[in-house]
């Protein structure tokens, strides 16, 4: 069996069928009743998600180890990752919103892959020696699943922040803390039930007196959104949080499994490396979020935003700081 005509295959296959679903999404989210064609986009996704797999798997038995040793191989990684939280998230919230918003990045990595990389750069080639241990399938593997889990909470997050039209609502979510600030905020819902803002308007009389003559309710609502937006807004938030609440995990046990590989192979658990930097900025970045919103009730826009942002992040963590092609994991990917 040719190896390398089935990788070449199997990438320009994962792209098309990505591009056609993301393409079925939209359709779907255009014209929704046509109930028929989320269903359809699911089954695009899981057929990607299986090429994507069958090309790691092929690249695994022609190299000899793991497929994560240089850009192109981790780019359809992080690609099968997106597509497997993807199917996760969309069986969680039951919306095809969804994948209106995470076949593009996949898409886009996968087009970035096989398209724009030179062919020198998608050949296998041995591991350097750095590379040659047994962490580099623990280490390497769950911080890419972390990654791609992350993105799609934070696209996800994105996603609300456009339904909501960046307007602060009340949700009616589960996230809305514990302990402590859950009982708070319950007691403050009692105590405030059934009242009102209220504005008097008032007229002077000519002989210095001023006579209230009526009292009006002001609604606090900042922005009038439909029952089905509400809603809609209501699950995206839940489900990104939960997304996060999922990739977080992954991100801690992938510096950790990374500090002591450092530890074993440059003799230090950290060394304030570009790389480890921003894998500690993204994990402040979340672990705030999460903070933000188990001790602090957060919901709806702040979260959402500090999320957006750990999107930002995420990429440079992963991508923007190999540009540099400075420090220890400059190999294997631009330089």
């Amino acid at each position: 069996m040719d190896l390398i005509a089935l990788e070449n295959f199997l990438d320009n296959s994962s792209f098309l069928i990505l591009f056609l679903t993301m393409l079925i999404y939209w359709g779907g989210a255009a014209f929704p009743r046509l109930t028929w064609l989320p269903t359809l986009g699911t089954t695009g996704v899981a057929i990607a998600n299986l090429c994507m797999a069958t090309l790691l798997g092929a690249r695994w038995l022609e190299g000899g180890y793991f497929p994560l040793s240089n850009l192109y191989e981790s780019l359809f990684f992080l690609a099968w990752g997106i597509t497997a939280i993807h199917l996760v998230a969309e069986q969680m919230s039951r919306s095809a919103l969804v994948g209106v918003v995470t076949t593009p990045v996949a898409m886009g990595i996968t087009a970035f892959a096989a398209l724009t990389l030179p062919p020198d750069m998608q050949t296998s080639a041995p591991l350097v020696p750095a590379l040659k241990s047994n962490w580099l399938m623990m280490h390497v593997s769950v911080m890419m699943l972390s990654y791609a889990t992350l993105m799609v909470g934070s696209v996800l997050a994105i996603a609300f922040l456009v339904v909501t039209r960046n307007q602060e609502i009340e949700l009616k979510g589960s996230s809305v803390g514990t302990g402590g600030y859950r009982d708070k905020l319950g007691r403050e819902l009692l105590s405030n039930i059934d009242q009102q803002p209220t504005m008097n308007f008032a007229q002077n009389n000519g002989s210095g007196v001023t006579a209230v003559l009526e009292t009006v309710a002001v609604s606090s609502q900042k922005v009038i959104l439909s029952p089905q937006r509400l809603s809609l807004a209501d699950t995206l938030d839940n489900i990104s949080y939960r997304i996060i609440g999922l990739g977080f995990p992954l991100l801690t046990i992938g510096i950790i499994a990374g500090a002591v590989w450092a530890n074993e192979a440059w003799g230090s658990y950290w060394s304030w490396d570009p790389k480890e930097t921003w894998a500690l900025i993204t994990w402040l970045v979340f672990a705030a979020y999460l903070h933000a919103r188990i001790t602090k009730g957060w919901q709806g826009r702040k979260p959402a935003l500090l999320a957006a942002s750990g999107f930002v992040v995420v990429w440079v963590c992963y991508l923007g700081v190999n540009l540099l092609g400075k420090g220890l994991h400059s190999y294997g990917w631009f330089f």
